[in-house]
Formats: C-alpha cells, structure tokens, sequence
C-alpha cells in the first residue's frame, strides 16, 4: 500500500510540473529542462530513462576573464610604416570568450614542466623546455637571463619566453586536461576508462579547451571598447592604444606621467634614468604591473608580444568571414602565391608559408608603435625569441553571443 501511495505522489507530482510547464508557468531552460521531456514527455533521469545531469553554467576556468563580444571594426589606425597593407580595416561580429587575465608567466610553465616530467617520455619534456638561449646576444652581456631568467624564484611571476607556437598549444592542451580533471573530482564525477581519460559534455562540469586566441579575439579584447557607445548602437571614438587618448604616460593620480605599458621608449633607452625609472624594466616585467584595460586584461601592451592562432597571410583583411574570423590555413591566398621557396628552393623572397604565425602587441624590446592592437608581425610556428610569450583564450559554450 505504501509503495503504491509513493508511486501515485510521484506521479502527480510529475503531472503538475508538466502541468505547469505547459500553461507557461515555466518554460524550460539548459539549467531547469524539467522533469519531463518536451517532445516525447517521458520522464528524465528515471531508471532507464535519459540522464539529464545538473547544469549551472560554464564553470570559472582559473585565471580567465570574460570578455562580452560584439561589432568591432579590425585593422590597424596607425601609419603603415613598412607599406605592407596587410590590415586594412573591416567590419566583424566577435562571440563572447574568455581570455586569461595576464600572459602565461614562468611559474606557469615550471609547474608544466614538473607534471609532465612525472608522467610523459623523455623525448616529450625535452620539447617542452623553453629556449633560454634567446636572450644570448654576442654583443651584449645578457649572460644572466640565459641562466636565471626561466628558473630563479625573482622571475617567477614574468612572462614565459623562449616558447614557439607549438610549445604554447602542447601547454594548452596539458592546461586543459589538468583543469577538466581537477573539476571533475571536485564534482565527485568518475572519469570513464573506456572514454581514454575524456569526461563527457554531457557532465556540465567541464570546460571548454584553453587555446591561443585568434587575432580577431586578441586584437577584439586588447581594444577594449567596452562602455563607450552612445545611444547603445555608436561607438564613440577608436583606441589607438589598449586605453584611451593618444598619450603613452597615465594622466591620472599619483601615477600621473608615469608609462602604461613596458616598451622601449627610443633607441638604447629602455626604462628611464636612475632614480626616475618610468617604465620600471628593462627586460619583461611583473605580469600584474601597469594598469589592466576595460576588460581587466593586463599587459595587452608591452611586457612580451603574444603569439595568437592565425597564421599570417598579407590578405587576411580581404579574404575573412566577418563572424568570428580566423585564418588557420591558405584558404583563397595558398603560400603558392609567394617566392617562399615552394615552387623553386632558389627563389625565396618571401617567408610566407603555411607554418607562419601571427604575434602581436608589442614588447619590452619594442617601440611604441608595435603597441597598438592592429599592428601585426609574425614568425615560425617553431620560433622562439626573448619578446614573444602568450596567453590562453577559451570560448564560451552553450550561448550565442
């Protein structure tokens, strides 16, 4: 008798939510799908029922900030002093993402280091080693960098550099992992064998992978013109820089005067004078120092340069989608087109390939005019050097903006 009370309790019970669903007292959502299905209305989650697992939201991923997307236009406001032409302003929509609030630094990359060492071949960490001959120079004394910059504890909240595009996204991937592992024992979920280690979506607990960011992205959040429209549809001004007006120096406070980024202010002049050191370093700086733009980012300016994911192609700005654009191969512009050495290995006049990576913002190595966002270099994917690190960058799932 009792268990025939319960069953009927249940039974109603499901009958009045359903009820209640469909006179639009609610309807249902990803966080609140009710109890019954809406195209078939069997019941979730019963016995053998379809599992529909608690959903609260993407969880906070560590270090990751969220950057509201939007209509920006891309492209470069400076004078192209080198005459390439190669990003020219266009119109795009970029989709809400996350970014890491500062540049991957050093204790980042040793804590890698250490995991990695404890579980993966000999082969796999040597490759993972960032390059700390970088900073080697045959006319400079930077003999100090190469043994301690990467290791010793005063440089461990600087920027990792020495590290290619590849390295970066072998760091990203092991992030990654390490991160959707840790949040699932937190929800008390079993990873299963027969997935090879992979937690399902299906979970909700998981994150999206941590990459590189595309240039869109990149360029999109170290503008950061968020809070500057008027009547909600115009943009009020563009940046030149990750913050506002034409000027270099902070014009407000007791920091008044004092530089926004880490850059080379003029030649053999990279940090001031002493006793009045304005920009603070000579080489990479503190990943938290200087002011962070609109969108809490530090160090979109200056400090290192940072790889992003695109690879480099003159004619990015004519052949894009204007929905989250990316270049990851030669679609429309093969490197065919260039005497990079495909066609004839005795003609190479130009580097572009389809191993070539985009970085961009400017470095401590750097004048002011590499600062600004649609500036643009690029490089070997396999490259390193002593200016270019990078951070990480995830989307962010189950909306549509």
């Amino acid at each position: 008798m009792k268990k025939f009370v319960f069953r009927f309790q249940n039974a109603c019970l499901v009958a009045m939510v359903s009820f209640l669903f469909a006179c639009g007292g609610g309807k249902p959502t990803a966080n609140s799908p009710g109890v019954l299905s809406t195209a078939t209305g069997l019941e979730y989650n019963s016995d053998e029922g379809f599992q529909v697992a608690e959903f609260r939201g993407q969880p906070d991923g560590p270090n990751l900030v969220y950057i509201e997307g939007g209509r920006t236009v891309l492209g470069s406001f400076e004078e192209d002093i080198l005459h390439t032409r190669d990003n020219i302003e266009r119109t795009v929509t970029v989709s809400s993402f996350y970014m890491d609030e500062t540049e991957v630094a050093n204790i980042h990359w040793l804590e890698f280091l250490h995991y990695i060492k404890l579980d993966s071949s000999r082969d796999y960490y040597q490759a993972a080693l960032p390059d700390t001959t970088v900073w080697a120079k045959n006319l400079a004394y930077n003999d100090p960098y190469v043994d301690h910059y990467l290791r010793y504890p005063g440089f461990r909240y600087h920027p990792v550099v020495g590290v290619s595009w590849l390295q970066a996204n072998e760091y990203a991937k092991w992030r990654t992992i390490t991160v959707n592992l840790k949040l699932a024992e937190e929800s008390g979920i079993e990873v299963p064998a027969e997935t090879g280690g992979r937690i399902p979506l299906e979970t909700g607990v998981v994150l999206p992978d941590y990459r590189l960011p595309t240039e869109a992205e990149w360029e999109y959040a170290a503008t950061a013109l968020i809070g500057t429209q008027w009547v909600d549809e115009v943009q009020l001004y563009k940046r030149i820089y990750p913050w506002d007006g034409h000027s270099l120096r902070n014009p407000y406070g007791k920091e008044m005067g004092y530089f926004l980024a880490n850059f080379k202010r003029g030649r053999g002049d990279y940090g001031g004078i002493a006793g009045k050191l304005n920009d603070g370093a000579f080489v990479t700086d503190y990943i938290y120092n200087y002011p962070p733009n609109d969108y809490g980012l530090y160090n979109m300016a200056g400090n290192v340069n940072e790889w992003v994911w695109d690879l480099y192609r003159p004619l990015s700005f004519q052949d894009f989608e204007d929905l989250n654009p990316v270049r990851r191969d030669g679609t429309l512009d093969p490197a065919g087109n260039y005497d990079n050495g495909a066609n004839d290995p005795n003609v190479v006049n130009s580097l572009i390939s389809d191993e070539i990576r985009v970085y961009k913002g400017g470095s401590w190595a750097d004048v002011a005019y590499w600062l600004s966002p649609g500036t643009r270099r690029f490089i070997e994917q396999d490259s390193s050097t002593s200016t270019i690190g990078f951070r990480c960058a995830m989307i962010r799932a189950g909306g549509n903006k």
